[in-house]
């Protein structure tokens, strides 16, 4: 096919968008099935109605073939495994018995069986179910949900594309199974499982089917001559198959490397590929390559993971360059859209100078038709919205909100002395000690607890005008003399006030900084059925004034327990926030690191003796290729030094990191300099207390011991397993005994049990410790 001929076929397209519906109706139709107030049918009525919704949506904007397969009720990687037959065994009764209660036990466990482990998705904040295999795992074909959708979408008149996690990337996501070896490597199953996706390919294509998308974004990442192998013969098995649909495999959030000529040369009948951000690189290469002739391409060109509009004339360029090398080329963002809100349009409180800079999924879509239309019909019929957008990007280059010069300033006068505290650890763990007077296996929570009714009834109240600020502020007040009065109570040693006043930890904090804008509906999924809105990093960030010494001090005034201050660190201020794309995020981060480092110094000043900055996102954050990390974990590590860098010796600095793979940023952990640092480990078994012992890690450290995504206690004894074998790796005087994570998600019932517990196991074993404090 020629380059014209590429170009008049061009047909826009997506790979998924969000799943939740305007005003979250899928999260509360799940969590009133959990509460048994929706029952099953109408729970998967209200699915249905949303699934369809989408794709109207999506075909009445110019959409040509509409996804299915990307909906789900709580993880496509768990819908995956229920696909394949990948069900642990402990969870194989319930599904057996009840497929939907079995699937959510899979997903949050039951009082009597964990649940799967969940982490990052690659580098995003969107968190997985892994897959569990081992083995003596055998898989079987579940293709109802895949069929279904697909039937669905046909029986609307529609064009549907089936989007499936891809062999590959299932294996590489999947960990050894409970009581498997550890070095059992999950791709060794690869032969065993690509009869079960030819099976589910048979049955799409039967069902109607003409194209099935297979994700492979395992395949961004660093892979070994092994790994690319194993690509190799998944793809030229599944593309030699006489009984399937056309074959369309995607990679996405970065470039493709070495992977590009395995899938380019692949029996398959098209690719498609990130050109955004890092990924840009995949045009050069692909060209390396000689391009994809006879195949289709569609070209990922508008950023489907941050929510700032696309200089359409950029695309175009990028898009005539790839005419050349393609049989046909079609037009998508990078990604699917699952990582950004639904609608700009809904914010009607951000100023219209500002709205005209941002896009949601609705207008990535418009964006997408709108270069394809560009594409295959020439430039005279967009000439509207190219001018529109050219004056959209200069609006925002040249607005007063992206450049305040003294924050400039600032950042550019920072010296190494910022960056370091001045006494080594050993000095300051000796005056922390007698200062906090702590005993062996001191007792903390990560910070929040649980957020009532009361509590947001109490946030509504006041955004309604039926409270003034007083009232709220009383409301808040009686919220933390509960909390204090729970913790002391249970025998925490180290308290925390709760944080009833913020709705969330990344948002609470960009309302009270410069250059910060928040969103009222952008909601984006996090896991299951948790939604964040994440704030938009619009311009330079500065504190104007004190964020959390109100309550904090309020907290400790109430008790003689230390009372920690509680911060969000300045990579996860940037990774769960639509961060700016003009310029480097290791300047964004310094910036908010300056004011998070004022935050510090006012804290202190207030007698906060403990203060936790929280980074969760600094392994999220981590760039998928090996050659970029360098850099990022200078500014990152960095940036938090810079937050914390100005406090006496006395003052305990702590941090907390959860739900994503450490092993790969022990050294990064080390170089941050926190004094101690709490991590999730009760999914994991701990494995990350033997990492850090590997490694050598010299500070304290408290791996948790309650998994809070779970709505099951663990047991005194669970809890007293965990901790000893926790000090198999940490020694006592190092070792902190705390939840995996906050428990504002939580309810107060399993709260008060699950804290009860994890106090009584740290008081059985540091009875069996000798000289042991306390």
């Amino acid at each position: 096919m020629t380059s014209e001929s590429a170009a008049a076929a061009a047909r826009a397209t997506v790979y998924g968008y969000p799943r939740q519906g305007p005003d979250r109706e899928l999260k509360k139709a799940v969590e009133g099935h959990w509460k048994g107030r929706v029952t099953a049918d109408a729970l998967r009525a209200t699915a249905a109605d949303l699934r369809a919704a989408d794709w109207r949506q999506l075909a009445d904007a110019g959409v040509h073939e509409v996804p299915t397969g990307h909906f789900s009720f709580y993880d496509h990687v768990l819908d995956t495994s229920v696909m394949v037959g990948a069900v642990p065994e402990r969870h194989r009764a319930a599904v057996e018995a009840d497929a939907l209660a079995g699937y959510f036990a899979m997903a949050r466990g039951t009082q009597d069986v964990a649940p799967l482990e969940m982490t990052k998705w690659f580098d995003t904040n969107y968190h997985y179910l892994v897959p569990e295999l081992g083995p003596d795992t055998v898989f079987t074909a579940d293709s109802a949900q895949q069929v279904g959708e697909v039937r669905e979408a046909l029986a609307l008149g529609l064009a549907p594309r089936p989007v499936l996690v891809g062999p590959v990337t299932y294996l590489l996501l999947a960990k050894p199974a409970p009581g498997v070896a550890a070095d059992f490597a999950p791709l060794t199953l690869l032969e065993r499982l690509l009869p079960v996706y030819a099976e589910v390919l048979a049955d799409l294509r039967a069902a109607g089917a003409e194209w099935v998308q297979l994700d492979e974004p395992a395949l961004v990442q660093d892979r070994d001559a092994a790994e690319l192998a194993a690509a190799r013969r998944a793809y030229d098995t599944l593309g030699g198959l006489t009984d399937r649909p056309k074959l369309l495999v995607a990679s996405y959030f970065d470039r493709l490397g070495d992977a590009l000529p395995v899938l380019a040369k692949a029996p398959v009948d098209g690719l498609a590929v990130d050109f955004t951000g890092p990924a840009a690189a995949n045009l050069d290469a692909l060209a390396a390559v000689g391009g994809l002739p006879g195949k289709r391409l569609v070209a990922g060109v508008v950023d489907g993971r941050n929510i700032w509009i696309n200089d359409l004339e950029k695309s175009l360029s990028t898009l005539a360059t790839l005419l050349g090398l393609a049989d046909r080329v079609d037009v998508a963002a990078s990604c699917s859209l699952l990582h950004v809100p639904l609608d700009a349009r809904a914010e009607d409180e951000i100023d219209a100078e500002v709205l005209r800079w941002l896009a949601f999924a609705r207008q990535k879509t418009a964006e997408v038709v709108t270069l394809a239309k560009g594409l295959s019909q020439g430039t005279d019929g967009i000439a509207a919205e190219l001018a529109a957008n050219r004056a959209d990007l200069a609006s925002r280059a040249g607005s007063a909100l992206t450049h305040d010069p003294a924050v400039r300033a600032r950042a550019a006068a920072v010296t190494a002395a910022d960056t370091r505290r001045p006494e080594p650890y050993a000095e300051r763990a000796a005056a922390q000690r007698a200062h906090l007077g702590l005993p062996l296996l001191p007792t903390t929570t990560i910070g929040s607890f649980p957020q009532t009714a009361r509590i947001r009834t109490a946030r509504a109240d006041l955004r309604a005008g039926r409270i003034d600020t007083a009232g709220y502020e009383r409301r808040i007040e009686s919220e933390i003399r509960d909390v204090l009065a729970f913790q002391e109570e249970a025998g925490l040693d180290v308290l925390v006030h709760g944080e009833p006043e913020r709705n969330d930890m990344v948002q609470y904090f960009a309302e009270q900084l410069t250059g910060y804008l928040a969103t009222r509906h952008g909601w984006v999924q996090s896991y299951g059925t948790r939604y964040v809105r994440p704030p938009i990093l619009a311009g330079d960030i500065s504190r104007p004034a004190p964020m959390t010494v109100r309550w904090t001090t309020y907290a400790q005034s109430l008790t003689r327990r230390p009372v920690k201050g509680m911060l969000t660190g300045p990579v996860t201020m940037l990774a769960w926030s639509f961060v700016r794309d003009d310029q480097p995020p290791g300047d964004t981060a310094r910036q908010v690191a300056l004011a998070l480092r004022d935050e510090v110094a006012d804290l202190e000043a207030a007698g906060t003796a403990v203060i936790q900055v929280d980074e969760p996102a600094l392994r999220e954050t981590l760039p998928l290729r090996a050659a970029d990390r360098e850099a990022y974990l200078a500014w990152a590590t960095e940036a938090f030094r810079v937050s914390t860098g100005g406090v006496r010796a006395a003052t305990q600095i702590h941090t907390h990191m959860c739900y994503a793979e450490f092993g790969d940023i022990v050294q990064a952990i080390d170089d941050i300099d926190a004094d101690v640092i709490s991590l999730e480990a009760a999914r994991s078994h701990m494995q990350v207390a033997h990492e850090l012992a590997d490694h050598g890690y010299p500070r304290e450290a408290g791996p948790g011991v309650y998994d809070i995504h779970s709505p099951r206690v663990p047991s005194t004894e669970e809890a007293t397993a965990l901790l000893r074998e926790g000090l198999e790796a940490i020694p006592a005087e190092r070792l902190w005994v705390n939840p995996d994570c906050g428990l504002k998600t939580r309810g107060w019932p399993e709260t008060r049990a699950s804290l009860e517990h994890l106090v009584a196991a740290a008081r059985t074993v540091r009875a069996e410790l000798p000289g042991a404090r306390g």
